[in-house]
């Protein structure tokens, strides 16, 4: 049997489809549709560098490959390459194959070091030390029964506090921006990322077809955004956590945890099963959030690195 690797093909809904199931059956954690692969290709930032890569086993797509330079961060040539294979098709060689084109692929734009997430099991990790990979850090999936499990009751804010919806920003989301830049500038990482083009946020992340505005939760202190939950939804009733934090000088106060209660007792009653979320393992005040909420660690992913060159 011959493995193919090429480019994932722009505008081609079929072929992002078949990109989006293998994510979701690696990964069932991270929302992916026929859409947003096509959306990510299209608003990805220039200098990003971005690329979806497939391998292809007699006219089906087993494997699939994001590609890309951290153009965001202050340090040059950082890339990444994260490759999934669909579990009934490993031992196929689709992996390596795919993964050498993309290393090609990035050594060719300049990068230096290619960071990988990479499943926690044996076979994963190992794939990985055997190509010359590192490990570094670990981050969870979480998964909250959103149909079934318990939630904590519905809290009023506090005196002064107002919550409002994403949807309430409308069109002029400036607000949402600085705060997002915020937090994500102070998220556990080994590539560091800066926020700071506005129009490219707007159409990255405000305007991403998963994001739900309606469900997006947002804590306004004296008229400002002081802590927020990003909610992204798809088609098959499926809700999760696109980011979740307070601006620094509002921390200590619960306004996060009050943000995301809020997001999910509306996407409850908007009739989402599922919820899920992600955290950096050594992110404990997240994870002590989550775990009051009722999510429980569903899957877990190790990041690796490999120096080119």
């Amino acid at each position: 049997m011959t493995v193919l690797v090429r480019a994932l093909r722009p505008g081609d809904k079929a072929d992002a489809e078949a990109f989006a199931v293998v994510r979701r059956a690696c990964v069932p954690a991270m929302l992916a549709t026929a859409d947003s692969v096509l959306f990510d290709l299209a608003h990805a930032h220039p200098g990003s560098r971005y690329r979806q890569l497939v391998a292809e086993a007699d006219g089906e797509i087993i494997g699939t490959a994001q590609v890309g330079i951290a153009y965001d961060s202050p340090e040059p040539g950082q890339g990444f390459a994260n490759v999934y294979v669909l579990p009934r098709r490993r031992g196929l060689g689709a992996g390596s194959l795919i993964l050498r084109t993309a290393e090609e692929y990035l050594a060719d734009e300049g990068a230096v070091t290619v960071f990988s997430w990479v499943l926690d099991d044996p076979a994963n990790l190992a794939f990985a030390a055997g190509r010359g990979y590192r490990s570094s850090r670990s981050a969870h999936f979480l998964r909250l029964d959103l149909a079934g499990g318990p939630l904590p009751p519905r809290q009023e804010p506090p005196a002064g506090v107002e919550l409002c919806s994403g949807a309430d920003f409308g069109d002029d989301p400036r607000a949402l921006f600085d705060l997002d830049a915020e937090t994500v500038a102070d998220e556990p990482s080994d590539v560091a990322a800066e926020f700071t083009d506005y129009e490219h946020w707007l159409g990255e992340t405000w305007n991403h077809p998963l994001v739900d505005r309606g469900l997006t939760s947002v804590a306004v202190v004296d008229g400002r955004p002081a802590a927020f939950t990003l909610a992204r939804t798809d088609d098959d009733a499926r809700y999760a956590s696109g980011m979740t934090g307070t601006a620094r000088a509002f921390r200590g106060r619960g306004l996060a945890k009050l943000a995301k209660n809020d997001s999910l007792h509306r996407a409850r009653a908007a009739g989402y099963k599922e919820a899920f979320t992600g955290n950096d393992a050594g992110n404990e005040p997240m994870l002590a959030i989550n775990k009051w909420f009722g999510y429980e660690i569903c899957a877990t992913e190790v990041r690796h690195v490999r120096d080119l060159g």
